[in-house]
């Protein structure tokens, strides 16, 4: 579906060469990120597994902080601080250390921000088609690879193969509209919308799984969601001077 969306666009020949390097990188880190999700909600309930991956705005904060050069005072900092107690809280370690749930559920939070880094840094005229391509395949080869690893092929009924397509239409509008979002506005003002995942993570670990979230994790992920908010309105303040600075120098 992805190849034949980039194919009338001329997507697939850009410039005629192989893609950016960083357009491989970030589909590594894209790789990354769905083996260690996937394998992560296994071991944990849904709502953790997503309350975790709410630091993902912080982490990408963090990460535009020591790779793009992007400035933060002191008052994001301690929202970064806090957003990390935050995923503490929910995680709960104990005597033993991390779960192994919980470490695979951080590791796809360090790839998804790596992946959202990197979505900045690519050269603008790549198209985007290109981009959820070249990530698409390397997710395909890469699952191909671990069939064998992962238990082998298992012979799938019909109905399951219908959720399958349905989450694959979904996965399909979700990378375009990740990489045009990412592409085309600022990290710090798209990254906290992740946090609308939550609510369906909740409500459907709730009335499929059971899973009812216990008093900790709310206050970890109050902790994660107020971070990230406090950051994101630190953000907009930031932006929004400069503009009130000109404003008053021109005058009415």
């Amino acid at each position: 579906m992805i190849i034949a969306l980039a194919w009338p666009a001329r997507a697939l020949f850009w410039r005629r060469v192989l893609p950016d390097r960083k357009v491989l990188v970030r589909a590594a880190a894209e790789v990354g990120a769905a083996l260690t999700y996937i394998m992560a909600l296994g071991l944990l309930p849904l709502a953790n597994t997503a309350a975790i991956l709410l630091s993902l705005p912080l982490a990408v904060t963090l990460g535009a902080v020591l790779f793009l050069g992007e400035t933060v005072g002191w008052r994001r900092w301690l929202a970064i601080i806090c957003g990390f107690v935050g995923v503490l809280i929910v995680i709960r370690p104990g005597p033993d250390g991390f779960s192994i749930g919980a470490a695979l559920a951080i590791a796809a939070v360090v790839f998804a921000a790596t992946r959202d880094i990197l979505t900045r840094r690519i050269d603008p005229d790549i198209p985007a088609a290109l981009i959820t391509v070249v990530t698409a395949l390397s997710i395909t080869a890469f699952g191909a690879l671990m069939i064998v690893p992962m238990g082998g092929w298992q012979p799938i009924e019909w109905y399951i193969f219908v959720r399958l397509a349905v989450s694959s239409v979904a996965l399909l509008i979700g990378y375009q509209c990740i990489v045009f979002a990412m592409r085309a506005g600022e990290i710090s003002f798209v990254a906290p919308f992740r946090y609308t995942s939550l609510i369906w993570a909740i409500g459907i670990g709730i009335v499929f799984f059971g899973d009812i979230p216990d008093f900790w994790m709310c206050v970890g992920v109050a902790v994660i969601v107020a971070s990230g908010l406090y950051a994101f309105n630190r953000e907009n303040r930031r932006r929004a001077e400069p503009i009130a600075q000109t404003s008053a120098i021109e005058g009415p």
